[in-house]
């Protein structure tokens, strides 16, 4: 596997985790009163920032990193805390991107679209672990 792909063990954990994320994340969307309908209407939402790959793989890998990040969906959650407002919407957040860890899509590098911190996806002549 190339360097700086995370492989083995360690993998299978962070696809876990992505698995564990969207269960707590949907449960919590399922407590909090939040409509189904936009849970599923919004889920795919964050994958817009596909549509920055048009001007590269730099900024398409950029665009990408800060929607399937952890840490957008956290500082909205704290901000909308702070305003007495719903986190439905940080928690389809955070379902979608436990989602797309538990597939192996992982935070993409510069390079291509292919290139994550999961290892490569697609087909690849490298073989996965």
């Amino acid at each position: 596997m190339a360097e700086g792909f995370v492989d083995g063990q360690p993998r299978a954990w962070l696809r876990a985790e992505g698995l564990f994320t969207l269960a707590v994340a949907a449960a919590l969307y399922g407590i909090s009163d939040a409509a189904w309908l936009w849970f599923a209407v919004l889920f795919f939402a964050p994958d817009v920032s596909f549509l920055g790959y048009l001007a590269g793989s730099k900024v398409g890998g950029a665009a990408y990193n800060v929607m399937h990040s952890y840490v957008s969906p956290l500082a909205l959650s704290v901000a909308l805390l702070f305003s007495s407002e719903s986190v439905g919407l940080p928690l389809i957040w955070f379902a979608h991107i436990g989602f797309d860890r538990a597939l192996g899509f992982g935070l993409k590098y510069p390079s291509a679209f292919h290139d994550t911190h999961l290892g490569r996806i697609g087909r690849t002549s490298e073989p996965q672990r």
